[in-house]
């Protein structure tokens, strides 16, 4: 503990965020720099609790207090090494994780906790600019070869540490960029896609192939993955999107969110759509169903787009402003969360059912919808909605983006060219060291866990990565992940 004072003399300092006015003319990431001073004062706030409820909190087991002690005294190449024994991608995490550690720390009992997240990438992007990371070949190859199915962090996560214990390993993507949602799902304005691909230039460096356009049961045989590698890792996500399943859903003006965040990613990127496939929101009057980070993200880019209007609706109550006495520290945080395209202009709608969408000639023109009374919850924990009635009403939209989430993934192709069994949510089952039911085929992220957090698929690739090595090579010198905890 390198001050220890800290967390009396320093209150909690996030980054500033740009001003709503200049932020949205832009693609650009929200935050301003953070100065070396005031990562560090905020490093000595850290109390290196004697049991750091962030360790559990985070589901990488960060070294949190170690690298933020390391951060105050200064001894940055230090704080990196302690960062990265843990975390493969922290420029990413350290910008797109909603930050459990955070809400566990022990600080958060009664004050505002450290701002582990931005340490975390402050010292993330001084290592990139001091060429501190960098590719780390393997000093010998086994001969064995490893296929990754999809290129989320889950996927990538899994290549770097198979490639660093010295097996051949190809990562199969079927889009046409690496990267998953870090590269396709999740707007610039969070994560700007020079640093996946940075990221992805070093895995390549150190011996990684990454295979593009290749949809793996469709345009890739699944049969070519079991001829050709010794042991098969699916990464595939949660792929199959939670939808309406109500009057007008067909409709023109009607679209999932992930069709629409990814179609901007791709224009960012410089690819031309056609003006008839174009999904905008310019000049319109848009509704966001759905209450979570992907309707957040709807809403930045809905933003930046030129919405005139933006609705942002959720189905579940308004969450309590401090934590209810259901939800004591140190578990996650069940509150209203106010996020920086919050800030930017939006209508935000407890409580509501949508009941059906009205349109002519085809198009999209309006939401009918009503409003719920959710109960006490009962004996189980469980509230049920009822529908109030006379409180019915309708509002006139040209754009709703459906961002309910995702229920598991795609059982059909690859899934089940492999046979692999799938438990009662209809995600891939493994175990603990993430083998599916058929030996050498291994799963991670979304695909097996269910829809999660970036932070979570990193775990779960880590953890893949060690059953795949152990498998293998009958052991493994790869660290393994507690994929139990509160976050």
């Amino acid at each position: 503990m390198g001050k220890a004072s800290g967390f009396i003399e320093f209150n909690r300092e996030a980054p500033r965020r740009r001003s709503t006015n200049d932020r949205i003319k832009d693609w650009r990431e929200f935050y301003e720099s953070w100065t070396d001073g005031q990562a560090r004062n905020q490093g000595a706030r850290c109390m290196n609790c004697a049991l750091p409820f962030c360790h559990k909190g985070c589901p990488l087991g960060n070294l949190i207090p170690d690298w933020n002690d390391l951060v105050y005294k200064g001894r940055w190449k230090e704080a990196i090494e302690s960062l990265q024994s843990t975390n493969n991608f922290p420029e990413f995490t350290g910008r797109i994780c909603p930050a459990p550690c955070e809400v566990s720390c022990v600080l958060a009992i009664n004050q505002e906790p450290v701002a582990i997240e931005h340490i975390e990438k402050v010292v993330a992007d001084k290592a990139f600019d001091e060429g501190w990371i960098r590719p780390e070949p393997p000093y010998q190859r086994t001969g064995k070869r490893v296929a990754i199915v999809g290129s989320g962090p889950a996927g990538l996560a899994a290549a770097q540490q198979l490639n660093r214990a010295g097996h051949w390993v190809t990562v199969f993507e079927r889009d046409e960029t690496i990267g998953g949602l870090l590269a396709l799902g999740i707007p610039n304005f969070k994560l700007e896609k020079h640093l996946v691909e940075r990221r992805v230039a070093i895995m390549a460096a150190e011996g990684v192939e990454f295979k593009t356009n290749a949809h793996v049961g469709v345009n890739y045989p699944t049969s070519d993955l079991k001829r050709d590698f010794d042991a098969i890792c699916i990464a595939g996500g949660s792929t199959l999107p939670r939808t309406l399943d109500i009057p007008g859903s067909d409709l023109v003006g009607v679209h999932l969110a992930m069709e629409y965040l990814t179609q901007q990613n791709r224009v960012d990127a410089g690819q031309i759509i056609p003006s008839h496939e174009r999904i905008t929101a310019n000049g319109k009057q848009v509704i966001i169903i759905g209450g979570g980070d992907t309707g957040s993200d709807c809403l930045g880019t809905a933003r930046r787009q030129g919405a005139d209007t933006i609705y942002q609706l959720e189905i579940l109550p308004e969450p309590p402003h401090s934590r209810g006495p259901g939800n004591p520290w140190p578990q996650w945080s069940i509150i209203l969360r106010t996020s920086h395209a919050h800030e930017e202009g939006s209508i935000r709608e407890f409580g509501v059912l949508t009941k059906s969408f009205f349109g002519s000639g085809g198009r999209l023109s309006k939401l009918q919808g009503i409003r719920l009374d959710w109960g006490p919850p009962d004996v189980m924990g469980r509230s049920v909605m009822q529908e109030i009635a006379g409180s019915e009403f309708e509002i006139d939209t040209q754009l709703v983006l459906l961002a309910m989430g995702f229920v598991c993934p795609d059982p059909r192709g690859m899934i089940a060219d492999l046979e692999v069994q799938l438990d009662a949510r209809g995600n891939v089952e493994t175990s603990g060291n993430k083998m599916t039911t058929i030996p050498g085929i291994f799963a991670a992220g979304d695909m097996s866990r269910g829809q999660s957090l970036v932070v979570w698929a990193i775990a779960e690739g880590r953890q893949a990565a060690f059953g795949i090595d152990q498998y293998l090579m009958g052991s493994s010198n790869l660290p393994t992940v507690d994929l139990k905890g509160w976050a």
